[in-house]
């Protein structure tokens, strides 16, 4: 991990003049710096944490998905209701702009094969040392372990340091706090009431590419299983239903591979895909479930519940997988015979076992229909704290054009902790870059119409 960057701190009770004070060293705000810098500015990046990046690091640890591939109106589209305040800054700082940003600092990228762009080495570490040691050359400082507090009376930066509390005059601020996932790693949303209490419009923070639980119930079994589940696979009343303590028990951790989830919200949204997620001993996560849990999570909210169909299978026909169920399997245990004609076993095997219980699984029509559609039940997104990102944030209305709070004047926004939200695949830090860039330009704006 980089180190500290960490400036001599001579007295806290002496404050800080600066031009340019960027809170928060996660990629918006190291962006903002870079900018800012590059403009003739003296910058000073402010973070709680010890050393920099510390949430960019740990979501590189298994290859650092940079951006993706795709071509931009889909990209643009990833970010909902949102896409037509992201888009223009996407133009102007996207995925092609990310990866030649990336070469300038002698990182080389590459398309994997599903369109998601890596560093050629997959790591983060790098591409972070290398970025730091640009901005060390630019002039940038760190303070690091200042954990921001707000506003001074006078309105200076407000500081808590090891050494008590320290504060900072700047003539224009970035604040780039991140949301509120992961707070261990700096992004613990303590700046809500702060800015709240200035009259900045703040959307509630949410989970967002998260998991699910399903219903903490004691499942029923048998014929009043069976019962739930022939309403649910003809698209009936959805009934709370979740995982037995064994289901939990024996296969928390495994993944379901090579399936399809399907998903219609009660507002029309649909949403259809082939991918895989896990099982948990609540529920459900994993890319599969993260890439729809925007959509899960708001028809949460709306009803108390969702309900999305799982295709076991999504190579097979319906007819076929019909066709197979009813293959006579003679001597051969349904277990078996699952497995031998259609592969289905471990997991996938279980889940239907899970669903429809023992006589379900005599069914062999309502097999066939769970093996194509198999509903699954949630009830509640987990804690924003476990979610990859978040939903909601500073409002775009509460700012102009250019980042700038309007109830702060001087004041710039920037990456997670504004109101939006993206599934992951390199889309999330894309637009965290590209709103970090954007405020530093609105920043180095805005100081250079001060000295007119």
């Amino acid at each position: 991990m980089p180190d500290a960057l960490t400036e001599p701190l001579i007295s806290p009770s002496l404050p800080l003049i600066c031009d340019a004070a960027v809170i928060g060293a996660g990629p918006a705000g190291l962006m903002a710096a870079e900018v800012l810098a590059q403009a003739g500015v003296a910058v000073h990046v402010f973070d709680a944490m010890p050393s920099a990046g510390r949430k960019f690091l740990l979501a590189g640890k298994g290859g650092l998905n940079l951006t993706h591939s795709e071509p931009f109106a889909p990209f643009a589209a990833r970010f909902g209701a949102r896409s037509a305040q992201i888009a223009p800054l996407l133009e102007r700082f996207g995925a092609e702009h990310l990866r030649a940003w990336a070469q300038g600092l002698g990182v080389d990228t590459f398309v994997g094969t599903s369109g998601r762009v890596f560093p050629a080495d997959m790591k983060a570490a790098p591409l972070l040392r290398a970025w730091l040691h640009r901005l060390r050359g630019l002039g940038v400082q760190f303070h690091m372990r200042h954990r921001w507090l707000g506003w001074a009376q006078d309105g200076a930066l407000r500081f808590a340091v090891p050494q008590g509390e320290r504060q900072v005059a700047a003539r224009a601020t970035v604040l780039a706090l991140g949301g509120a996932s992961w707070p261990r790693l700096g992004s613990d949303a303590a700046w809500v009431p702060l800015l709240a209490g200035k009259g900045v419009d703040i959307a509630p923070l949410q989970p967002a590419n998260c998991g699910f639980d399903v219903p903490r119930v004691d499942a029923p079994v048998g014929e009043t299983r069976r019962d739930f589940f022939r309403e649910l696979i003809g698209r009936g009343p959805a009934p709370a239903v979740g995982w037995t303590p064994f289901f939990a028990e024996r296969y928390a951790g495994q993944p379901f591979k090579s399936v399809a989830l399907s998903f219609t919200a009660s507002d029309g949204r649909a949403f259809a895909r082939r991918g895989e997620f896990v099982a948990t001993a609540t529920g459900v996560e994993g890319s599969l479930v993260y890439a729809v849990s925007s959509l899960l999570r708001d028809e949460i909210a709306a009803h108390g519940h969702a309900t999305f169909f799982l295709d076991l299978l999504p190579s097979h026909t319906p007819e076929r997988v019909l066709a197979e169920v009813r293959h006579p399997r003679g001597a051969r245990s349904l277990s078996s015979h699952l497995k031998g004609r259609l592969g289905l076993d471990g997991i996938k095997a279980a889940v239907l076992y899970e669903q429809l219980g023992k006589d379900g699984m005599q069914d062999a029509a309502l097999l066939a229909q769970a093996i194509k559609a198999l509903p699954i039940t949630v009830v509640a997104p987990r804690p924003v704290e476990e979610a990859i990102s978040t939903a909601g944030g500073v409002a775009f209305e509460a700012l102009d054009g250019h980042l700038m709070l309007q109830a702060l004047p001087g004041v710039f926004c920037a990456g997670e902790m504004l109101d939006w939200e993206a599934p992951t695949g390199g889309y999330l830090l894309t637009a965290s870059c590209a709103t970090g860039r954007a405020a530093g330009e609105g920043a180095a704006r805005w100081l250079a119409l001060q000295k007119k």
